[in-house]
């Protein structure tokens, strides 16, 4: 008998939803039955494989109107938002339009009597192990293209949002996926430790914390098993003298707050020139003080629960912390923070990097700001961080940017924008923020092996 998996709902904190985990045994059989099924999948037409990924893509969408809520329920994400398949979907056929090329054997010669050839194969059975925050789109980042490779996938998701994994595999299956090549499994971590040891997967794909990283790693230590690892992030804004100031605040804001801060890439920490820093602020304030905190089932509803009380707690002590060491918080208590998993977004200045809320990931409805004299102090600071995915630039001089982003220790330098991912740009960072990336060319890549070729015809 497995162990029983459940999602607490951070709308009123009651059980949403419940699973039995697979025993060690059970588990070991799924990936059997992946892997068997993963020769004939593979051993399909590249673009059947596309348009079965396709369909399965589309037939999420056709669930939207019973996801949005759901995801509300599970994680506290507003309905007003849509939910996700906007980005979902972007992200998906993105990479079902670059499938051929991406695919496409490297030919480096093809001289008489010789052929000389690489060719993309499959890894086999690859584990995509999902977060809670965006668990569509973060999904999807491996899913699709892992599946157009034609490797085989179990997909763990989060206990938080316990049911998305089994709406793709859902959706997939209808659209003439095979059961046994998209799986989803639910299991438990000593089961997922236990399975990765021996070796069972090919490769892993994780999004997740540090630590839960680091105990992937630990796992397959021995193994040679790839991994692609996306894990903390305390991602910078930098806002130059001559930046757009209403642009700049109205995008790092929404950056920083939106879900209620629960984004991979969402602003934590923003370096504004000293000319604009209390303009910057005062409407950086206004913008937060306008926020409806609330029930993420009602349409009023701008910013809902976090997704968990403990989530929670951390930032009330990186918050509270900052401030008996001399922060300032701009955003007086909302009447609908409980003290619980509702938290009222914050906006502290006076802040340093000794500072936990400056160094240590949030995740939450908090952002430090922090003047600075010019790009050299504001270039040592964003990189004065154990993390490295994404930095915001504001500033209209591109080679200005460009010079600045040559200098950053992140995986995406963005200019006048944050908090996107494009699918064209391979989504990817540095330090503990991890290794490996998704999506892009370079997203098949990792999700493939180099096979090559060397063809020589009989002499005579």
């Amino acid at each position: 008998m497995g162990q029983t998996l459940q999602c607490i709902s951070p709308i009123d904190g009651t059980l949403f939803a419940e699973r039995l985990t697979l025993s060690p045994d059970a588990a070991r059989q799924a990936a059997r039955q992946a892997r068997q099924a993963q020769l004939e999948w593979a051993a399909r037409p590249l673009q059947e494989r596309i348009d079965r990924v396709l369909a399965g893509i589309a037939a999420v969408g056709e669930m939207n109107e019973v996801i949005v809520p759901e995801l509300a329920q599970m994680m506290g994400r507003p309905v007003r938002y849509g939910g996700e398949f906007g980005g979902f979907e972007e992200r998906g056929r993105h990479m079902a339009s670059i499938a051929q090329q991406a695919l496409a054997d490297i030919m480096v010669g093809d001289d008489p009597g010789l052929k000389r050839y690489i060719k993309r194969v499959p890894h086999g059975v690859v584990l995509v192990v999902a977060p809670w925050n965006y668990p569509y789109m973060t999904a999807i980042n491996s899913v699709a293209p892992a599946l157009i490779a034609g490797n085989s996938v179990l997909l763990k998701h989060a206990t938080q949002t316990l049911l998305v994994g089994e709406r793709m595999a859902q959706a997939f299956h209808a659209a003439g996926v095979p059961e046994a090549v998209f799986q989803s499994v639910f299991l438990d971590h000593a089961t997922t430790a236990t399975l990765i040891a021996e070796g069972t997967f090919d490769f892993i794909n994780f999004t997740g914390s540090v630590n839960a990283g680091r105990t992937l790693e630990q796992a397959a230590a021995g193994t040679f098993t790839g991994m692609a690892l996306e894990l903390g992030g305390k991602d910078p804004g930098y806002v130059m003298e001559d930046a757009d100031l209403d642009a700049a605040v109205a995008t790092l804001i929404d950056a920083a707050m939106f879900n209620s801060g629960q984004c991979c890439c969402g602003i934590e920490r923003i370096y504004v020139h000293e000319s604009l820093f209390d303009a910057f602020v005062e409407k950086a304030v206004a913008l937060v003080e306008g926020y409806r905190l609330g029930n993420p089932l009602e349409e009023t509803t701008d910013i809902g629960p976090m997704a968990h009380v403990r989530f929670a707690a951390e930032v009330r002590a990186q918050i509270d912390e900052a401030v008996a060491a001399g922060a300032t918080a701009h955003i007086a208590t909302k009447p609908q923070d409980d003290g619980g998993a509702y938290l009222t977004p914050q906006i502290l200045t006076d802040v340093t990097h000794d500072m936990r809320v400056m160094r240590d990931e949030s995740f939450g409805p908090v952002v430090g700001i922090m003047p600075v004299a010019n790009d050299a102090e504001a270039i040592r600071l964003m990189n004065d961080s154990p993390f490295g995915l994404t930095a915001s630039l504001w500033t209209p001089d591109v080679a200005r940017a460009q010079h600045i982003g040559d200098q950053l220790q992140t995986g995406t330098v963005f200019l006048n924008r944050a908090d996107y991912l494009d699918p064209a740009l391979c989504w990817t960072g540095c330090k503990d923020t991890g290794r490996g990336g998704s999506l892009s060319v370079i997203g098949y890549h990792n999700l493939t092996r180099p096979k090559s070729y060397y063809l020589q015809a009989p002499s005579g």
